[in-house]
Parts: C-alpha cells; structure tokens; sequence
C-alpha cells in the first residue's frame, strides 16, 4: 500500500519487468474466465471482443518473457514498462484536471519483436503478417463492423439476438475457438514460470498443458 496523489492505493514498488509479468498473468486469467461466462450464455460477440484483448495480453507476456530468457530488456523493453506503470493521475490528484498521456507501444512493434524472436526457423514477415491477420479479425468485434454484427441476426422470424446466441450454430464455432485462447494462456503461465526459475511449478502446468492437448483432441 503506498500513497499517491489520489490517496492509498496498491502498487509495486519495485517496479521491475518479473511484476509486470506477474500482473499480465492476473488479466489474462481473468479475461478467459470472463469469455467463458460470455460463451456459457450465448454472448458469443462480446467474447470476441475479450478475445482480442487476451491476444493482446498473451503478447504482451511473451514480449517481457524473451527479454529474459531469449534476449536482454531492450530500448522497446523499457519504453513499454514505462507507459505500463504510469499512473492514470497526475499530482493533481483527480482524473478530470489530470495531464497524463500514456504514451502506448504501437501493436505492430511488439508483434515484429515476437516475430524476430521466434522466427528462428520460419519466416519472421510471415509470423507478423499472421498475428496481424488475427488481430484485424477480432478489430471486427472490438469495432463492430457490419459483418461482424450480421451474424446476430437469424432464427425464424428472422431477428437480432440481443440476450445472446444460444441454440445458434455459431456458438459451438466460438467454444472451439475460446479452447485455443485458453490453451495459449496457459502456455503464458508455463512460460512466466520459467523466467522466474519455477521450474517445479513449470512442471506441473505443463502436466495440466498436456491434459488439456488429450482433453481437445477428444474434442475433434
């Protein structure tokens, strides 16, 4: 608990890149746990909305992990931690008369990073080409383009579904979609455990990891 110009309020004080995994950690738990609520009720756009947003997380995640096991905390590195601990209010002390600007890492930087790293064995331009096709599908969701929003409307008097799409085919297109965000989150906690020396708890994640792969096959 520290004091800020807002008053008392939990925060790192270290502030150092293992927190910042840490916290990413906590959201993406809690966006899919958020997407599987969404799917258990038929709000299948709204979950692709989150899904977007556990993308962007999972990246986020990666990025810090390599600077530590694959790489070393570059100039990018520490541009993208200084705007992820700023504080929303300045020593104004209120939202309103706030100046802070949160200067933001563009997308396609983190993305070209993740694919430089990984592209040992493939083609670095056409990884980030992938992850860009991915991140404008769920754009669609996020900004609610027409096509994206067609498919609420259906049934017998034609009509949108607006308390959700239970009962539509499209819902079992989305929980098998939900299954890759979750496996992909859970690659994330296996990752961050190995950057932070956990090798025991590495272990048993990958044990649920492997679970999970037979779980999905069983799926098809």
């Amino acid at each position: 608990m520290v004091k800020l110009s807002f008053g008392f309020a939990y925060r790192f004080v270290e502030k150092d890149i293992y927190q910042a995994m840490f916290l990413k950690l906590a959201r993406v738990q809690s966006l899919v746990r958020a997407a599987t609520v969404l799917l258990a009720n038929g709000f299948v756009q709204e979950q692709g909305i989150l899904q977007r947003t556990i993308d962007e997380t999972n990246e986020d995640i990666m990025f810090l992990v390599y600077a530590v096991t694959n790489d070393k905390i570059t100039e990018l590195h520490k541009k993208f931690l200084g705007a992820f601990w700023e504080e929303e209010i300045d020593e104004s002390g209120t939202l309103m008369n706030s100046k802070q600007k949160r200067p933001m890492i563009p997308r396609k930087q983190i993305q070209a990073y993740l694919a430089r790293i990984e592209g040992v064995k493939i083609d670095p331009s056409r990884q980030q080409d992938a992850a860009k096709t991915i991140y404008k599908t769920y754009s669609g969701y996020v900004h609610g383009a027409s096509p994206h929003l067609m498919d609420m409307y259906g049934g017998n008097p034609p009509h949108f579904h607006t308390n959700g799409m239970l009962g539509t085919p499209i819902v079992e297109e989305h929980a098998d979609d939900l299954w890759n965000y979750a496996y992909r989150s859970l690659i994330s906690h296996i990752v961050v455990a190995k950057a932070l020396g956990a090798e025991t708890h590495a272990t048993i994640l990958s044990q649920h990891l492997k679970r999970f792969e037979q779980n999905a096959e069983m799926r098809r």
